[in-house]
């Protein structure tokens, strides 16, 4: 699927959700448009996503339709449809290094960083030649320019929020990420000895998952961040989800915190790290 058509999709979506919620409220697009002082060709445009609504459109949506708690996440849902489903390639079209670079303001800005993986080690915790090996295997399995050392360089540099302005970090690992080799042992000896140091860290939180853990109420889920109580991204095989609608983020927020019940924290979690890096000298 093409990212144009995911927007339209988007879009095609949230006017389904506009005319339930005008159909529920028992009006017609003509009273609805009537009473909001549009033209009565309005709510056909906006409710099959040929017209994009304005935040003021979905006030007066949720308000003469009585779902005015509703219009919070109206209005997060039309402002996210262009960058909710970014396709890879639309992303790394010019490389790896701009796509690094996409997201250092979001970086700057948050304070409260939670990020749950059962595949790699987050970003902010990697070492270079962790990363080296994650982004030359991008660079291969999607024949991008070959741009990895500067990428690289952006990637460490933007670990410096780790230690900068206050920011809180709270990490959730399944044990089979501490396990997953990426690049050599020296490489992963070198990696899970880097997140035991940052495990120490006054500001940051790191709890593992082990694989013995009773799963039944919870499974492992899709990589995601949470980024202060603003934000989700999610990471597909093939494109970069952004999450804005506050009963999204919400759902993130429970998942994360129910998966931290089933982790260990402290000296229990790096006693798994241990074990990792003691089978990696086998």
């Amino acid at each position: 699927m093409s990212s144009s058509s995911s927007v339209q999709q988007a879009r095609e979506a949230l006017g389904k959700r506009l005319r339930e919620i005008r159909r529920d409220s028992g009006l017609t697009a003509r009273e609805l448009a009537s009473r909001a002082g549009w033209h009565e060709s309005k709510c056909s445009r906006v409710e099959t996503g040929r017209t994009l609504p304005s935040d003021d459109d979905l006030r007066a949506y949720a308000l003469h339709c009585g779902a005015g708690e509703q219009a919070a996440d109206l209005i997060a849902a039309v402002r996210n449809i262009d960058g909710t489903h970014v396709e890879w390639r639309r992303m790394e079209r010019s490389g790896l290094r701009r796509a690094q670079e996409s997201v250092l303001p979001l970086w700057q800005r948050t304070r409260h960083f939670r990020a749950y993986s059962s595949w790699l080690v987050p970003g902010p915790f990697q070492t270079p030649a962790y990363i080296e090996v994650l982004l030359r295997a991008i660079r291969d399995r999607r024949s991008l320019p070959d741009d990895v050392a500067e990428a690289v360089r952006v990637r460490v540099d933007k670990q410096r929020v780790v230690y900068e302005g206050g920011r809180r970090f709270a990490v959730l690992l399944e044990e089979s990420t501490l396990r997953h080799r990426v690049g050599g042992a020296q490489t992963m000896v070198g990696q899970l000895r880097h997140l035991m140091a940052s495990a120490a860290l006054p500001n940051v939180s790191l709890g593992v998952i082990p694989l013995g853990a009773d799963r039944s109420a919870l499974w492992p889920v899709e990589d995601f961040w949470i980024f202060d109580e603003a934000q989700v991204n999610v990471e597909l095989v093939s494109a970069f989800l952004t999450l804005t609608q506050p009963h999204e983020v919400g759902m993130y927020a429970r998942t994360f915190a129910g998966l931290s019940r089933m982790a260990v924290h402290g000296s229990p979690a790096l006693d798994l790290m241990e074990a990792a890096i003691a089978d990696l000298g086998r």
